[in-house]
This record gives C-alpha cells, sequence and structure tokens, in this order.
C-alpha cells in the first residue's frame, strides 16, 4: 500500500461519510489521502479520485490496523473523524451500548493514535480528533455518547502534553450541529422528520475547512481547540 508520492500523506478514519468524506475530499488537494471506511459504495468512488486510496477497514479489527499502519511509509497527517451516536438515556443504556460507542469513539482511535506515534513522530505530524459540542456540554439522552466525547478530550489533551516534546501537534475539532447522514438518521430516530435548517447545522465542508486551517498551521505553532458552530446556534455550548 506504499506509495511513491512526494505529497504528504493524511490518513482519515470514517472517511466514506458525511464530516470524514468531506475532509477527504479537501485534504486531496495537496496529500496522498487514506480514505478509511467500510460504505462499500463510497469506497468505490472514492477509488476515482486524484491522490485517494480508498481502504476497506474494520477499526475495531486491531490487528487490521496494524497491518494498515504497517503498510505505510509514512503518516504526516492522522484525522480521527469516525464515531457513532445512539440517543439514549442513562436509565435504557444497557453495557452493550456503552461498550459500542466507547469502542469506536475512543479505543479506536486510541490504538490507532499509538500504532501510528513512531512514524507521526518521524514527520514531526499531526494528528486531528474530530470531537462534537457533546464533549463539553453532556445533554439529557446524550449520556452515553457525551461521555465518550469527554473521554475522547481527555484523550487529546494528555497526548498533546506526552508527545509535545516529539514534535507532533495534537488538535481538536468540535462541530456542533451538522448535516450528516448520522445527524439525519438520529433525528428520524427521534421522531423529527422536519427538513434542516441550513441556518441551524453546518456543512461537512465547512468542518473540514476548520481541519484545513489546524493541518496548515506553521511550523512554529498548533491550533489546539477548534469549536464549529452554525449560525443559529440553539444548544448555546
Amino acid at each position: 500500500m506504499s506509495h511513491t508520492s512526494a505529497l504528504p500523506v493524511a490518513v482519515v478514519t470514517g472517511g466514506t461519510s458525511g464530516i470524514g468524506l468531506a475532509i477527504v475530499h479537501d485534504l486531496a488537494k495537496d496529500h496522498h489521502v487514506y480514505a478509511l471506511g467500510r460504505n462499500k459504495d463510497s469506497l468505490v468512488a472514492l477509488r476515482l479520485l486524484q491522490n485517494v486510496e480508498a481502504v476497506e477497514i474494520d477499526l475495531l479489527d486491531f490487528s487490521a490496523q496494524q497491518k494498515l499502519v504497517a503498510s505505510l511509509a509514512k503518516i504526516d497527517v492522522l484525522v480521527h473523524a469516525a464515531a457513532v451516536s445512539e440517543q439514549t438515556t442513562v436509565e435504557k443504556a444497557a453495557p452493550d451500548i456503552w461498550q459500542k460507542q466507547f469502542s469506536v469513539n475512543v479505543f479506536a482511535p486510541a490504538e490507532l493514535t499509538r500504532l501510528a506515534l513512531p512514524t507521526l513522530r518521524e514527520q514531526r505530524g499531526q494528528i486531528v480528533f474530530i470531537n462534537s459540542g457533546s464533549g463539553t456540554l453532556a445533554l439529557p439522552g446524550h449520556a452515553v455518547y457525551s461521555a465518550s466525547k469527554f473521554a475522547l478530550n481527555a484523550l487529546a489533551h494528555a497526548l498533546r502534553g506526552e508527545e509535545s516534546d516529539n514534535g507532533v501537534r495534537v488538535s481538536t475539532v468540535s462541530p456542533g450541529p451538522t448535516d450528516t447522514p448520522m445527524n439525519r438518521k438520529s433525528r428520524e430516530r427521534a421522531g423529527n422528520f422536519e427538513a434542516i435548517n441550513p441556518l441551524e447545522y453546518s456543512t461537512p465542508e465547512s468542518v473540514a475547512s476548520a481541519v484545513r486551517l489546524v493541518v496548515n498551521a506553521t511550523e512554529d505553532t498548533q491550533i489546539t481547540d477548534v469549536s464549529v458552530r452554525p449560525r443559529h446556534d440553539k444548544a448555546k455550548r
């Protein structure tokens, strides 16, 4: 899977849908991007793009993660955009719901980061965690998802301190309500079939622009935390 391009290499999880897909499109302008995901139709479409390699992978298969990292000559940018969300109360959240959301939202990015650290150190690279407004304010019905995103915030902040002397920059980009397939499904499960108000939901491309801001930071600095909010911010996080 190694390539000979002189372009910097970016790895984007959740790269087949929503925010991750928008990030893939944006970074492919000047990076060789490995778009990780499991949406087969999207993987096929991504393989037609210049500077993009679409990789089907189960991020909970840690041996597959290891094989992927070992196959890459280098990683300059690692973006964690894969996530799952299921609205539920603490009363209704059985252990399997906690396990699933923490496995995808915390354990998988933590392990992929650990595996990629040697090459990221060599490249003085960057790690970008796509978090959420739910990572700083837990609302009723979002206990499990918010808890996982609070944990992801802790991971990012601790990692930044640990890797500072190694030259690895760590950033968190936290979107508020965003018009993604995951968000639309969540609304439908909650019985909300109203059309999306574009002023109340950011676009995935807006979040990708924030990631671009982080990635383009000059060598002397790092942008640590970015919040992306819609123009009409109802949540007031």
